[in-house]
């Protein structure tokens, strides 16, 4: 019988992470979970899948709040004098994350996963990165964009995604030490890449 794992990826946006990430995911024959997340949530708790979007790493918070212990991130309205605030519903997918990685071995996909699962032994954090120039082709080939609306896109994502972290989770996103294994796409490719993880899996859990 296999161990079982969990692996996390953080990654910057147009470096391929989630790409990478499915193909992990398959060579290892685990689950894989990004948006999908988004979905269980909704279903398990009967809340529209909308306030999750609303919710979810596209949108900016505020690190002031962050920094004291606060959360005074705008609420999602549920039905008219209802609220739910972002944290209740990052609390709800949390605990999804949690409850689908005490079943099985998984990968997941940004979400603040690392730090959800952080009391989790067999868990292994990946960031991935990749040079601005791949990222802006990359960008470029997914959207139709010209380059300067690439790149100025990929700004705006990054730091979306840096805000949802850094609210979240209290620690930096992107930065060495909060992840196993901070590695940039651009050197081996969206192959090669999901291939050196997978070898580092099989090395750390001994599959």
């Amino acid at each position: 019988m296999k161990p079982k794992f969990i692996i996390t990826i953080g990654r910057e946006f147009g470096s391929g992470g989630r790409e990478i990430g499915e193909l992990v995911a398959a060579k290892l024959g685990i689950d894989f979970y990004d948006k999908k997340l988004i979905e269980i949530a909704s279903q398990k708790s009967g809340i529209n899948k909308e306030l999750f979007e609303n919710a979810d790493e596209s949108k900016s918070y505020s690190l002031i709040g962050s920094l004291f212990g606060l959360r005074t991130s705008p609420a999602s309205e549920v039905s008219p004098g209802c609220f739910l605030s972002n944290e209740t519903l990052f609390n709800i997918q949390s605990d999804v994350i949690r409850e689908l990685a005490s079943k099985d071995s998984a990968l997941f996909v940004g979400r603040c996963a690392d730090y959800v699962l952080e009391e989790c032994d067999s868990c292994i954090n990946i960031f991935i990165t990749a040079d601005k120039e791949d990222r802006v082709k990359r960008v470029c080939s997914r959207t139709g964009l010209d380059p300067d609306k690439a790149s100025d896109l990929i700004d705006k994502i990054d730091k979306r995604r840096a805000s949802y972290y850094n609210y979240f989770s209290n620690k930096r996103w992107g930065e060495i030490s909060s992840y196993d294994l901070s590695i940039n796409s651009s050197l081996l490719g969206i192959k090669g890449t999901a291939a050196l993880i997978v070898k580092l899996v099989n090395e750390k859990i001994k599959l």
